[in-house]
């Protein structure tokens, strides 16, 4: 497992398997048992893939004690990441007390959604979280969800705090992304959060993703990561292209619907259930992962 003080490889955000509305555990238990076999080096529940817009407090309560308990008994234990996002201050500051009594080594918290605060205001929100967390914090830069997009001047400026050490970086700007990694301190994690610009965050420095993707075909995206680090390019390229194809799939009709119909597929799951308003893929696309599902099997 990566060492919390120099996170780096694979972050899934895991997914919330549901079953007749209610959150299904033993599903849970069963995925995160699997992951932990692979080369995941943390787990993000509650995130975006997991649905957390529709989890209550109690239910990402339990998911968390869950998913610690699922993994206590796995040699190779992801670290275990919650991923928060809201738009009140004083929300999420109350929010860092509940997170305090769970099993998580840190927070992924996406700037504030719709009211689209000033920089000033990004930075006084992150730091207020900040002064009343009592984990690591890594901050979800996703303007295209939530109205506002943070400058790196001001990821900067927060980066000083020694509780806000990394960056899911979904900024969906190539400049803007190359810059931070040119100017960011030592210490400070920088994870894409796009799928498909995975191989090029790595190649320019990017010290991992947080990859929806890697719930399928986990050991291929990881092995990317390792190649490059080992700085043999041709063949992480040749890695990359065997699964790049996989991103666009996974991502053809809204995320986590068609990662939750593969798991389902795979046996990992009992039901690729969603709750509204998020609904399951369409026929056209089951029959396109299914399709590639059983072109898959035939290689392994």
């Amino acid at each position: 497992m990566t060492s919390l003080s120099t996170p780096s490889g694979i972050w899934l955000p895991l997914i919330t398997p549901f079953r007749d509305g209610a959150v299904d555990f033993p599903s849970l238990r069963r995925l995160v048992r699997h992951y932990a076999d692979l080369p995941v080096d943390g787990l993000i529940l509650g995130a975006t893939t997991g649905e957390a817009l529709a989890l209550d407090d109690d239910e990402l309560h339990r998911l968390t004690v869950e998913s610690a308990e699922a993994l206590a008994g796995c040699g190779h234990a992801p670290t275990l990441f919650i991923g928060l996002s809201g738009s009140d201050t004083r929300t999420m500051v109350k929010a860092m007390r509940r997170v305090a009594t769970l099993p998580v080594a840190g927070c992924l918290i996406a700037c504030p959604y719709y009211v689209r605060p000033s920089q000033e205001g990004l930075y006084h929100h992150f730091l207020a979280i900040a002064e009343a967390a009592d984990q690591p914090l890594w901050i979800y830069n996703i303007p295209y969800r939530t109205g506002v997009n943070m400058s790196n001047d001001t990821l900067l400026r927060l980066a000083e705090h020694p509780r806000i050490t990394g960056l899911k970086d979904c900024c969906a700007e190539a400049g803007q992304s190359f810059d931070l990694l040119c100017r960011r301190p030592p210490g400070f994690q920088v994870f894409t959060g796009e799928d498909t610009s995975y191989f090029a965050a790595l190649a320019q420095g990017a010290d991992g993703g947080i990859l929806a993707s890697a719930h399928v075909e986990t050991a291929a995206f990881a092995r990317v990561g390792d190649l490059l680090r080992q700085d043999r390019l041709a063949e992480a390229l040749v890695q990359w292209r065997a699964i790049v194809t996989l991103t666009g799939l996974l991502f053809a009709e809204p995320n986590p619907a068609p990662v939750k119909h593969w798991l389902w597929r795979e046996g990992l799951i009992d039901s690729p259930e969603l709750r509204l308003p998020m609904t399951g893929v369409s026929a056209t696309l089951a029959q396109r992962l299914d399709a590639e599902i059983e072109r898959r099997r035939a290689f392994r």
